[in-house]
C-alpha cells in the first residue's frame, strides 16, 4: 500500500484545525489536562493517533500486517485464531509432595482447566535431592518436590496424560524432570511419541534474571542443545524450550527488553543446534515462547505483535527456515506476578483481568492467570477457582473471540507495535555486536540493563511518577486479613521416607553403572547425555544422583560480580 501525499497533508491540515480549534481552549480552561503521558517502555503518548502516523515512517501499512496464519505473522500464527479453539487455559500449580499437587491439578481440571502447568520446589530445580542439607528447608515450598520418577507417578494418578499437554517450569534439570515424566507414560502404555507439552529448558535466562542454574554457560547450553536435539527426533508434539521473557519482565526489563533479551535467547539457541549438524527446519518448529502481561493493556498487545514479527523476519532471512511453523512465535503468557500487591489483595483481580485481555488480544497459545493472594502466600482453591473464571469469562462473555486480531490496524497499536520493534531491535544488534548472548552474560551486560531498568522504575513508584492502587494512592490504613494457604511441614518427611524407600528397593549397581554411563557421556562433546539420563531415572536413580555426576564433570557456576 503506497500512501498519497496530498490525502496524508490533508490529514494533517485537519489535524491543525481540530487542535487550534477545539483542544487548545480546552487546555486553557483546564492546564491540568496538559500533562505528559508515558508507557512503561517510557514513549510519550500523543493525544490522538491517525494514518499520519503511519506514514511518517513510510510504512507498507497492508505488508506489515499482512493476514493471520501468514508471514510475518504479526496479526496471529493461526488464521482462525480462537474462532476454532480458545487458548490453552493453563494454571501454574504444585507445591508440597506428590499427593498435594496431584490433588490441585485433578481440582483445576475439575473446574476448567484445560492443560496443566508444573511447579518444582527450589531443591528439584537446583539438583539436589530433599535430604541433602541445603534442601531441608526449601522441601516442597515454592513447587512440587521431585527427587524421582515415585514422585511423578503420584502426581500423575488418576490424570490421562495421554490426553492433555503439561507444562514443566525446569531449567537446569529438564532432561532428568521430562525423563520421569515419559517413564512415568510408558509405564502406562503410552509412548512417548503421543506426549504433548513443554519443558522451560531456557538456561540462559537462568543465568540473566532467575539464577537457578548449576553447570557453568558453555556445558548448560550443550545440556539444553541435548533436550531441543533428542526431542526434535524422539518427541515429535513435545516443545523442547520455552524461550523465557517472562523472568526478564519480573526481574524489572522494560517492555522493549522483554522482547531483544528473549529473542536474542532464542538465536543463541538456534546457533548452538545448527552448528551441532540438525537442520533447522528438522527443530525450530518446536521451540516455544513464554512472556509475562503486564496492566499497560496496548502497549503489551504491541509488545506481543512485535516480538512475533521480528522473530518471523529472524527466523527467514537470519536462518533460512522454510517451513512456515518454523517462523512461527508460538507463545505462553503469564500475568505480572510482580504487580501484585499484598495491600488490597482482591484489587489484583482486576490487575489480572486487564493483563489477560491484554495477553489474549495479543495472540497467545497458553495463559496462566496470577491469583489475587500470590503476594501473600501460594493460592488457595478460593483463588485459583477465580483466576480460572477470568479466562473462561474472557472466552466465553467478552466477545473478544468472535474474530481475528480484533484489535489490528488501529493506529496506536500499530505505531507502538513499530516503535517497540525499533527500539528491541537496537538491543540485539548490541548483543550481537558482544558476540551473541553467551558472551553478553558472561560481561553481564543483559544483568545490569534489566538491574538498571529495575532501579529507574522502583524510584518512580516511590515517587509517585507510577500510581499503585493501595501502595502508593488511594491507600487504606488497615488491610483486611484473607485466608493464606501454608505448605505442611510434615511434607519433607513424607517425600524423605518415600525416597529412602526407593533407593533400598532398587538395583543399586545397576544404578551405578548407569551414572558412570552418565559421567562419560558428558565428558564427550559430540555425545547426546538425554538417552543416558532416560535411562537412569527408568533404574529409579534420583534427580540429586543425576546432578551430582555432571557437577563432577562439568563443575559448578559462580556468577562474576557485574555491578
Amino acid at each position: 500500500m503506497v500512501f498519497d501525499p496530498n490525502k496524508i497533508e490533508k490529514i494533517r491540515e485537519k489535524m491543525s484545525e481540530w487542535t487550534k480549534e477545539v483542544v487548545e481552549p480546552v487546555l486553557k480552561k483546564f492546564p491540568e489536562r496538559k500533562r505528559e503521558f508515558l508507557t512503561e517502555e517510557g514513549f510519550t503518548v500523543k493525544r490522538i493517533y491517525t494514518p499520519v502516523d503511519l506514514a511518517e515512517k513510510n510504512w507498507d501499512y497492508l505488508e506489515k500486517l499482512g493476514f493471520p496464519g501468514q508471514y510475518p505473522f504479526t496479526r496471529g500464527v493461526y488464521p482462525t485464531m480462537y474462532r476454532g479453539k480458545i487458548w490453552t487455559i493453563r494454571q501454574y500449580a504444585g507445591f508440597g509432595s506428590a499427593e498435594d499437587t496431584n490433588q490441585r491439578y485433578r481440582y483445576l481440571l475439575s473446574i476448567g482447566q484445560t492443560g496443566l502447568s508444573m511447579a518444582f520446589d527450589l531443591p528439584t530445580q537446583l539438583g539436589l535431592d530433599p535430604d541433602h542439607p541445603l534442601a531441608w528447608y526449601e522441601v516442597g515450598k515454592v513447587g512440587v518436590s521431585m527427587p524421582s520418577v515415585k514422585e511423578m507417578e503420584i502426581v500423575f494418578n488418576d490424570i490421562p496424560m495421554d490426553k492433555i499437554t503439561t507444562s514443566m517450569t525446569i531449567n537446569a534439570t529438564a532432561i532428568e524432570v521430562l525423563s520421569m515424566y515419559i517413564v512415568v507414560a510408558e509405564s502406562r502404555g503410552i509412548d512417548r511419541k503421543v506426549l504433548g507439552g513443554t519443558i522451560q529448558n531456557d538456561i540462559l535466562k537462568e543465568f540473566i534474571a532467575r539464577n537457578n542454574y548449576i553447570y557453568p554457560p558453555y556445558p548448560s547450553m550443550r545440556y539444553a542443545t541435548d533436550a531441543i536435539m533428542w526431542c526434535a527426533k524422539e518427541m515429535p508434539k513435545w516443545n523442547s524450550i520455552s524461550i523465557s521473557g517472562y523472568h526478564f519482565e519480573e526481574a524489572g526489563a522494560t517492555p522493549a527488553q522483554e522482547i531483544a533479551f528473549t529473542l536474542a535467547d532464542g538465536i543463541e539457541y538456534v546457533k548452538w543446534v545448527i552448528e551441532r549438524g540438525m537442520e533447522v527446519d528438522k527443530f525450530a518448529p518446536r521451540l516455544s515462547f513464554f512472556f509475562a502481561a503486564r496492566t499497560n493493556l496496548f502497549e503489551q498487545i504491541a509488545k506481543f505483535r512485535a516480538a512475533r514479527r521480528m522473530w518471523a523476519k529472524i527466523m527467514k532471512e537470519r536462518f533460512g527456515a522454510k517451513k512456515p511453523r518454523s517462523m512461527m512465535l508460538r507463545f505462553h503468557t503469564q500475568t505480572a506476578g510482580v504487580l501484585l500487591t499484598a495491600q488490597q489483595p482482591e484489587v489484583n483481580i482486576i490487575r489480572t483481568t486487564i493483563q489477560a485481555l491484554a495477553a489474549v488480544l495479543g495472540g497467545t497459545q497458553s495463559l496462566h492467570v496470577n491469583s489475587y493472594d500470590e503476594a501473600l502466600s501460594l493460592p488457595t482453591e478460593k483463588a485459583v477457582k477465580l483466576s480460572v473464571r477470568v479466562q473462561q469469562v474472557l472466552a466465553y462473555e467478552a466477545g473478544i473471540v468472535d474474530t481475528v486480531d480484533p484489535i489490528g490496524g488501529a493506529y496506536y497499536i500499530e505505531w507502538l507495535t513499530d516503535e517497540l520493534e525499533e527500539k528491541a531491535w537496537k538491543i540485539i544488534d548490541e548483543i550481537e555486536k558482544l558476540g551473541g548472548m553467551v558472551k553478553a552474560i558472561e560481561i553481564g551486560y543483559p544483568q545490569r540493563e534489566i538491574a538498571k531498568s529495575a532501579y529507574e522504575y522502583q524510584l518512580k513508584v516511590e515517587k509517585g511518577e507510577i500510581p499503585i492502587i493501595g501502595v502508593n494512592v488511594f491507600v487504606e490504613p488497615e488491610e483486611p486479613k484473607i485466608e493464606v494457604l501454608k505448605v505442611d511441614p510434615a511434607v519433607r518427611e513424607r517425600v524423605i521416607t518415600r525416597l529412602k524407600k526407593l533407593r533400598s528397593e532398587r538395583d543399586n549397581e545397576k544404578v551405578k553403572r548407569l551414572l558412570e554411563d552418565i559421567s562419560r557421556a558428558a565428558e564427550k562433546d559430540d555425545e547426546n547425555i538425554f538417552p543416558y539420563i532416560l535411562e537412569a531415572i527408568r533404574a529409579k536413580a534420583t534427580l540429586g544422583e543425576i546432578s551430582s555426576v555432571l557437577r563432577d564433570v562439568w563443575g559448578e557456576w559462580r556468577a562474576p560480580e557485574v555491578f
